[in-house]
């Protein structure tokens, strides 16, 4: 069981507004549905669930608090990446599948836009776009190669800007071109996440905090779901567990978690907004393997992750905090922006998210179709969580449909080692992403 008290600390947007945890699972329950993880991708299933059939009974049962994993700690940013690159989907599952995963992620997207305004979800939400930026001559023909790709593939609204005009947007002397995409939004995920929670208990979805899911079980054709407090008995489960998947039997191989971590500054003054001349707030990114990440919040906050990554071993998932990490990202502000010098850092966090051993996302049905999983986001899951939300609704109830025909969907996935192999797998596997980004760009340490 994760302690609930204290979960503002897990993130700045976990302490963005008031919040009071509901009630935990007390006594013994029968439902129609049962949903594993209080995250984006649970929450999204339970609403499309009621969407479709607003007669299901349906539980949601999450650990801590709506939101508490990485839902409510990431960077908030609603865009179309799938995986780690166009380039490497390509090479994977080849150009066919690549241009259908986009296009599922462009959908993602607008999925989330639509229903935050839909809804009138209060998440401080704002759509100014995306750019990829190049810090080096050889980060800046990979992004070269892959708007090439993207191109090749037939996909419009993906442009590269020359440095000047980069430098019109948001001032750096690192900047030497970027990938630009305006199909890219930012959210407050921990108010999304808990505008979410309103939303269910409007359509009379029971939520339960507090409550782990110990064990499942199937038993006569039901499955049985143990929790401290009480059990659940339901038809169907719903896995949205993604990053936790390693810590359930059924799915423990297909994935592990890494942690990634951020940190925030105070709001920027007038004086500070000059000098780095964010004209637009667009969503940034570099093109490292271990990006850096970052955006200003909506009181002009600058938050700064990616660089590293931690890794654990077993079912240990007490990583949140790495403080090499967090000093190196304090610097790269710095560097990314000299007119910051001097700026107060008031938060630091990390978070775990999911990794599948092809860096790809994948989700699925066990044994028949009463059973479903979502997992392997790979740091991009806020759009993906939500239309995957969707999907995993689609298939719970049986239902055949452009959503579930996707290629990701009932992949074969390759399954990581277990301990200790695994932990010496991912080692290795990060070590050459380090090694790579080192000869792409020998400047950052």
């Amino acid at each position: 069981m994760t302690d609930q008290s204290g979960f503002q600390d897990k993130s700045f947007w976990l302490s963005s507004r008031e919040y009071k945890p509901g009630d935990s699972l007390s006594g013994d329950i029968k439902v129609d549905v049962a949903i594993v993880g209080g995250g984006f991708t649970g929450l999204s299933s339970a609403y499309h669930l009621k969407k479709v059939e607003p007669g299901l009974n349906i539980a949601l049962l999450e650990d801590c608090v709506i939101g508490f994993g990485a839902s409510g700690r990431n960077g908030g940013f609603n865009m179309t990446l799938f995986g780690m690159t166009l380039s490497l989907t390509a090479l994977r599952f080849g150009k066919a599948k690549t241009r259908e995963a986009h296009l599922y992620m462009e959908r993602a997207v607008d999925t989330l836009k639509n229903l935050v305004e839909e809804l009138n979800i209060d998440c401080d939400y704002e759509h100014p776009g995306f750019l990829r930026v190049a810090t080096s001559e050889k980060y800046k023909k990979r992004i070269l190669h892959e708007i090439e790709l993207a191109h090749s593939l037939g996909l419009s609204g993906i442009d590269w800007m020359e440095p000047e005009q980069v430098r019109e947007q948001v001032n750096s002397p690192q900047y030497l071109g970027a990938w630009w995409e305006p199909r890219c939004g930012l959210v407050n995920p921990a108010k999304l996440a808990w505008g979410w929670k309103e939303v269910l208990l409007n359509q009379q979805v029971q939520i339960f905090e507090n409550s782990p899911v110990t064990t499942i079980k199937r038993k006569t054709g039901q499955f049985q779901l143990e929790t401290p407090g009480g059990q659940v008995t339901a038809d169907r489960v719903i896995l949205a567990t993604n990053a936790y998947s390693h810590l359930i039997p059924q799915i423990k191989r297909k994935q592990v978690p890494a942690w990634t971590y951020i940190v925030l500054t105070e709001p920027l003054s007038d004086k500070q907004l000059e000098s780095i001349g964010w004209q637009n707030r667009q969503g940034i990114e570099d093109a490292r393997n271990l990006v850096h990440y970052y955006r200003l919040t909506h009181d002009n906050r600058l938050l700064m992750g990616g660089r590293d990554v931690s890794l654990s071993f077993g079912k240990n998932m007490d990583l949140d905090y790495n403080e090499g990490t967090f000093d190196g990202l304090e610097k790269d502000v710095v560097e990314i922006f000299p007119g910051l010098k001097g700026i107060e850092f008031t938060h630091r966090w990390g978070g775990p998210v999911s990794i599948t051993m092809d860096m790809a996302p994948a989700m699925g049905t066990i044994g028949g179709r009463n059973m479903v999983y979502s997992l392997g986001c790979m740091g991009h899951g806020v759009s993906l969580t939500h239309l995957n939300g969707q999907t995993a609704a689609d298939l719970i109830l049986e239902k055949e449909t452009d959503l579930t025909d996707a290629f990701f969907v009932n992949r074969t996935t390759l399954p990581w080692p277990g301990e200790p192999l695994r932990n010496l797998v991912s080692k290795a596997i990060l070590g050459y992403m380090h090694i790579e980004d080192k000869i792409y760009d020998p400047k950052q340490t």
